[in-house]
């Protein structure tokens, strides 16, 4: 008895393949092969797009899956309008307030209490709920009307101002989440609770690479930024897609990318050639056990391979000339500041990097907030329009989407004391303002509007899942058939929800 105990745990460590063998029946055979088949004769009809411009590599491409969902993510869903997206996430809520949802109105109603009429007995946040009163505030920074469509911007946005007339500002978009980590989860997953891909793993998934040295999903984080809310790595996971469409984060540094480099001491000539037994070695166990993480596993090595030179080739501004860097702003020649990952941005986006997102923290002014939130557009406001200047003169922005945005709004109302130059405002999840410009996207417009106190929406709601199956819609992807089977149903990025907002798209 204990004989066949330990030979059966000798099995599972190598494998019998005979069993294996015996097991690959005519009805298997004939499903493997007519697939691979049709897969190849696909590929070659749609000019190799299935499997990269190079022929079948069938290691790396089949990594995301079996050949039939490779058939059917090989078809854009609907004309493409965007090759690639870059989403500047302004983490923590800015205020619309002293941005861009202007409010003349409330001059004249300075302190006095929100009229429940407005609040309407709604959610508010345990750090609201305990004020004795709710005394409304308009913003101290002046707003005026900028560009051919004379949209009102604040004082604090001068540079935003310049290029309103490429900007599609949507004023109401409202989310279910009241506090930062559900509301931001809620964003880039579609759901409040973590676990699910994030937007950008779905893009990477859904659409594979167009740059096959570089990753698909690449994140940037502001060093130059406030701490107020954490960030986490899984915001830009992979959640159950496979390890390889997970969020790549860029660093400033000598290391960009951790552990990508050698070791020191060590030239590197090696590793090709260890990389290679690796593969084999690899290969014999996913043949073994089918098991499609190996194959995500060997598509990750091979791209960290690649990585090692196409990253500090991207990483290195030193070629950009001095009128770039005094466009992008003081801060662009400190690598890893929100200004420097800007104009990295760029750099990525024009190696067709699908997707990049920049994560700027310190919008969370519950107090101090004409000061805190000066400083964050100070900081945010130049760069930004930058981008899409530099995008623009480059012939990138017509086919490359550019989004801004946090993950709720803030309050009419004061949190804390209200005095004539400070106040601060809790979050509001009802209604807040976001842009998009560039790709697909109408330029010099105004989308939904909001009542008097930017409290609830009027006219045009856009939720945040509309807000994604748009996002997808512009990259080529119908959200309802974007679907991964996991744990026996079907997830999508926009669960059962979303409907394209159509009213913007060019």
């Amino acid at each position: 008895m204990s004989h066949h105990h330990h030979n059966d745990s000798f099995r599972i460590i190598s494998p019998d393949f005979n069993p294996l063998n015996k097991s690959f029946d005519r009805r298997t055979f004939l499903t493997k092969t007519s697939l691979g088949l049709g897969a190849v004769a696909l590929g070659s009809l749609l000019e190799n797009k299935l499997f990269g411009k190079g022929g079948p590599d069938l290691v790396s491409e089949t990594a995301s899956g079996d050949f039939e969902s490779q058939i059917l993510r090989a078809i854009p869903h609907v004309v493409p309008k965007a090759k690639r997206i870059v989403y500047l996430f302004m983490s923590g809520g800015p205020s619309q307030f002293e941005t861009f949802d202007y409010k003349p109105g409330l001059y004249k109603m300075v302190g006095q209490n929100l009229p429940d009429s407005i609040r309407k007995g709604q959610r508010l946040t345990g750090m609201s709920a305990s004020q004795a009163s709710l005394p409304v505030v308009p913003s101290i920074y002046k707003f005026s009307p900028h560009g051919k469509s004379q949209t009102w911007v604040s004082e604090l946005l001068p540079h935003t101002a310049e290029v309103v007339d490429d900007l599609c500002i949507i004023k109401s978009l409202y989310s279910e989440a009241i506090n930062h980590d559900p509301a931001i989860t809620f964003f880039q997953t579609g759901n409040q609770l973590p676990g699910r891909p994030s937007i950008g793993s779905w893009i990477s998934y859904g659409l594979g690479s167009d740059n096959k040295n570089l990753p698909t999903f690449i994140v940037l984080v502001s060093k130059d930024a406030p701490q107020d809310q954490p960030l986490y790595a899984r915001l830009w996971g992979n959640g159950f897609l496979p390890t390889m469409h997970q969020g790549v984060q860029f660093r400033s540094g000598k290391d960009p990318v951790l552990y990508l480099n050698n070791p020191e001491g060590y030239d590197g000539t090696a590793r090709k050639e260890m990389l290679e037994y690796l593969s084999k070695l690899n290969a014999l166990q996913s043949g073994a056990y089918g098991d499609p993480e190996v194959e995500a596993r060997i598509a990750q090595y091979e791209m960290a391979f690649r990585m090692q030179t196409s990253v500090p080739d991207v990483m290195d501004a030193g070629d950009e000339p001095d009128e770039v860097f005094e466009m992008y702003g003081p801060g662009s020649r400190n690598a890893g500041t929100y200004a420097a990952n800007c104009l990295l941005a760029r750099k990525l986006l024009e190696k067709d990097v699908k997707f990049v997102q920049l994560y700027h923290q310190g919008w969370d002014q519950h107090g101090g907030l004409p000061r805190g939130i000066a400083g964050q557009c100070e900081a945010t406001d130049q760069p930004t329009a930058a981008l899409i200047k530099d995008l623009k003169r480059r012939g990138l922005l017509e086919d490359t989407l550019v989004v801004w945005g946090g993950e709720f709004g803030r309050t009419v109302y004061s949190q804390g004391k209200l005095t004539a130059d400070d106040y601060g405002r809790d979050h509001h999840p009802r209604c807040f303002t976001m842009w998009m410009a560039g790709a697909g996207v109408k330029p010099g417009i105004t989308f939904g509007e909001t009542d008097d106190f930017s409290y609830n929406i009027t006219k045009n709601p856009v939720h945040v899942h509309d807000f994604q199956a748009t996002l997808l819609h512009l990259m080529g992807i119908d959200h309802e058939r974007l679907l991964y089977k996991f744990q026996g149903r079907r997830f999508r990025l926009t669960d059962v929800h979303g409907k394209v907002v159509k009213e913007i798209l060019a």
